[in-house]
């Protein structure tokens, strides 16, 4: 009967929570969660332990955001090797009323094969490979005394358990899907990791914080490569800049959404007299031929463009960058277009993602 309770009233959030809306804000808390810790290892390489490397980034980010944010309190839910249960964890977050939630994971897979970096937001899980992250992370919720009272008979390891998370619609989405695409951008772009994507999944942990919240998976702990990278000094340091700066990105375009208007303003002062049309789309395939747009039956919205002399092919237009954020996350579910990425464009032309996110106000 309690499961039951719980999942009518899910239904019930369901139905009638209102559309998130980005409203301009100070963010002045955010919540950085090292994953695990104490009697829960989590996932275990060759060398490393991912407790011992999600505590050590957790801590070098938290060092960034306050040196170089000093108008933002950092709270962690540890700072040294203890166990802290999954709805505590949340529970923190909750009491201080946090405007983040920041969770730091590694992954590990059975094969030694998949690397990279991928980042999480509470939702619906697509693929078996989303709902197995998931499971793993969930898993610690066993480690802990009377774990089936204190979760209303969730098992972590049952998939139709995932239905009373899945239900739950994610009052926070856009602005989750926001930081975690900035987080995304960082790891490519600055610190040359393989970009696996953006996700979401049933996370216990995301599913009770009354906040804009995300789980990063930094790395294979089961591939050498990943696992050499995520011990290292630098490695970890890399990883903690770079989420430290997709936060400060998320913060800045909360607290000063109109800083783009200005800049628009300023370049038309300085001659640039026209209002730009900045649009984004989810680029899915490139070739040195030109196809014919019949060769994507399964993608929708298909536009071609030629750039650096190759044959491009996107998908949308859009105006929203979280729209073309979930644009990417539907694309990528094909395995045909796994590695699909947003571009932007202005009056037609390509431009990079972040210019395009401060002319446009995003």
């Amino acid at each position: 009967m309690k499961r039951i309770a719980l999942i009518f009233g899910i239904l019930c959030i369901a139905l009638f929570q209102p559309h998130e809306i980005i409203a301009q804000h100070k963010v002045r808390k955010v919540v950085i969660d090292a994953g695990h810790g104490g009697k829960d290892p989590g996932a275990i390489g060759k060398h490393a332990k991912e407790k011992d490397i999600a505590l050590s980034i957790a801590l070098k980010t938290g060092e960034y955001i306050e040196k170089n944010l000093p108008d933002v309190e950092v709270i962690y839910t540890r700072k040294t090797d203890v166990f802290i249960e999954l709805h505590k964890r949340a529970q923190i977050a909750n009491d201080h009323e946090a405007d983040m939630f920041i969770s730091i994971h590694c992954n590990a897979n059975n094969s030694s094969k998949p690397y990279g970096t991928e980042t999480y937001v509470m939702g619906l899980h697509k693929s078996q490979a989303n709902l197995e992250v998931a499971k793993l992370e969930n898993a610690a919720i066993l480690k802990e005394e009377n774990y089936s009272d204190m979760y209303d008979g969730f098992d972590p390891n049952r998939d139709e358990d995932y239905i009373t998370l899945t239900l739950f619609q994610n009052a926070y989405l856009e602005s989750s899907l926001i930081l975690a695409s900035n987080v995304q951008d960082q790891f490519r772009e600055r610190v040359k990791l393989k970009d696996r994507g953006v996700w979401q999944a049933g996370f216990w942990v995301l599913y009770k914080t009354a906040m804009p919240g995300i789980l990063i998976e930094t790395g294979f702990l089961s591939n050498p490569n990943d696992e050499r990278f995520l011990m290292s000094d630098d490695g970890q340091s890399y990883l903690a800049s770079a989420i430290y700066r997709a936060f400060k990105e998320y913060k800045f375009m909360l607290e000063d959404p109109e800083n783009s208007a200005k800049m628009a303003i300023s370049n038309q002062e300085s001659g640039d007299l026209f209002k730009y049309d900045i649009r984004f789309r989810v680029q899915f395939y490139s070739s040195s031929r030109k196809k014919s747009l019949a060769k994507f039956k399964d993608v929708e919205d298909v536009m071609e463009y030629v750039h650096n002399g190759l044959y491009k092919y996107t998908s949308g237009n859009e105006i929203s960058f979280g729209a073309a954020i979930r644009l990417q996350n539907q694309l990528r579910l094909n395995k045909k277009y796994r590695d699909a990425f947003i571009v932007a464009f202005k009056d037609g032309e390509r431009i990079g993602v972040e210019k395009a996110r401060k002319l446009s106000g995003q």
